[in-house]
């Protein structure tokens, strides 16, 4: 018996469910910024540039920054733990050198202090890159050459900041930043075309380690 305050309920009706589609691939938008912005720094550092010497500072914030950080995000979406590890902190990476060299450097009138900070922070970063240079093995061949060029780009920058003279070295370490830049170029542009023509038009190459379950790539490959 239905009571007062009780509402007829309607039949249950069918419901249709529809699949939530997929983002598209963040990591080369991700690789890109990071590439733009370490080939505009190392230029500087190789000393190949007759300006200011700061033209990555702007990019560094807005495309390795915030769009890297971006692809970041949007790689957690796709439960990609590399690939969102990776871009997340090297966007932050570029956001922080940014605001070092806007909020600190002018403070700091000992040229001296600026490196030896420099070089403590980039050897933060270095830990960090060599962990990620092992888990690369489990991506492909062109992620691994990303993080390999850019393991010896920090290193070098770290030696040459700690260094009393390390002109050299920090010359040394533009030259192989722009070589890393190039890798992380050539990376990001298989990771478009590849996925435009859903298939293998530019190589990328297998996880290096081939008895291990490959981990979620960076660029995708199928």
């Amino acid at each position: 018996m239905a009571t007062t305050f009780e509402t007829a309920r309607p039949a249950a009706q069918p419901v249709n469910v529809t699949a939530v589609p997929g983002i598209a691939d963040p990591a080369p938008l991700g690789l890109a910024g990071f590439a733009l912005t370490t080939f505009l720094l190392s230029v500087a550092n190789a000393g190949w540039t007759r300006g200011s010497g700061l033209g990555w500072l702007g990019y560094a914030l807005a495309y390795g920054g915030v769009a890297q950080l971006l692809a970041g995000m949007w790689e957690f979406k796709n439960r990609n733990v590399f690939g969102a590890t990776a871009f997340s902190t090297y966007g932050g990476f570029w956001i922080g050198l940014a605001l070092f060299v806007l909020l600190v450097v002018p403070h700091t009138k000992s040229p001296v202090a600026i490196a030896n900070d420099e070089a403590w922070i980039l050897l933060a970063f270095l830990i960090f890159n060599s962990y990620m240079l092992l888990w690369s093995m489990f991506v492909s061949w062109a992620v691994f050459g990303v993080f390999l060029t850019l393991e010896v780009t920090e290193i070098l920058l770290v030696v040459g900041n700690f260094s009393h003279n390390g002109a050299t070295v920090i010359k040394a370490a533009g030259i192989v930043g722009v070589i890393t830049a190039a890798v992380a170029w050539y990376t990001s542009a298989a990771g478009v075309i590849n996925g435009i023509a859903g298939r293998h038009v530019l190589f990328v190459g297998k996880p290096l380690s081939l008895g291990s379950r490959q981990s979620a790539a960076v660029t995708r490959h199928d």
